[in-house]
């Protein structure tokens, strides 16, 4: 009987202790309300590639409850330099790549937000969301840092002119 009961509290252990990726610090922890077993954590993280983004990211969290809600938010800001050589180094494409990465039950529900650019608008897109569906619905929430004042903003409009099929239209036209 011990060991039917051993086992799963090793599983719960070892899923909870499993935490971000990137270094993170609890900010606050918020109960809402005494007759609940939940409550509001923020938590704090650097962008590990772009140093100069720092995020806070809300998520509620259920202690001694084997579900956990996926409502989460993110916001994320400019909070040092952003330089050119940051931004070459960040997975480019239309999925972009983890930065952040918290598990939220022991049913291998895990709260992640994933950095993606923008090239056209350059900006650094946050995508906070739940690997399980909930209700139907899988939660999310988006925060935006443009590049705009940045060391690393290039502008579009001069990328543009300055790619190779810009270039030799503006030879045919001499």
């Amino acid at each position: 009987m011990r060991k039917n009961l051993l086992a799963p509290a090793l599983i719960l252990a070892c899923v909870t202790s499993l935490t971000a990726c990137s270094d993170q610090s609890e900010v606050a922890d918020v109960s809402v309300g005494i007759f609940t077993l939940k409550d509001i954590k923020l938590n704090s993280f650097v962008d590990p590639l772009v140093p100069g983004v720092t995020c806070h990211v809300a998520s509620i969290e259920a202690n001694l409850s084997l579900s956990d809600p996926s409502d989460s938010a993110v916001s994320c800001k400019q909070t040092g330099e952003i330089l050119p050589e940051m931004i070459a180094r960040i997975k480019k494409g239309k999925t972009g790549e983890v930065v952040f990465e918290k598990s939220k039950s022991v049913f291998l529900k895990t709260l992640k937000i994933r950095r993606i650019f923008d090239e056209e608008s350059q900006t650094l897109m946050y995508l906070s969301y739940s690997t399980r569906e909930t209700s139907g619905s899988f939660k999310h929430s988006l925060s935006t840092v443009p590049l705009w004042g940045t060391a690393a903003y290039v502008d579009p409009k001069m990328k543009k002119s300055l790619s190779p099929t810009a270039a030799s239209s503006k030879e045919q036209e001499l």
